[in-house]
């Protein structure tokens, strides 16, 4: 039966990797749109209307308001 302390380690070790693997990611996107900007920016989280309720038939209220280029 494991103690209470290896149960933290457990649990602290398994977020901090968790962590450490979200970051690794973010950082292959980054760098695989470095090498293909063809293919356009990475989106990042919490960029665009993403789906939510505050797109209007499906296109961002911001999207809408800029001017288009």
């Amino acid at each position: 039966m494991m103690t209470l302390l290896v149960k933290y380690t457990i649990a602290i070790v398994l977020i901090f990797l968790a962590l450490w693997g979200w970051l690794l990611v973010q950082h292959l996107v980054r760098r695989n749109a470095l090498r293909h900007p063809e293919w356009g920016p990475p989106r990042e989280e919490g960029e665009g209307c993403s789906g939510h309720c505050a797109c209007l038939a499906g296109r961002c209220e911001r999207e809408l308001s800029d001017p288009a280029p």
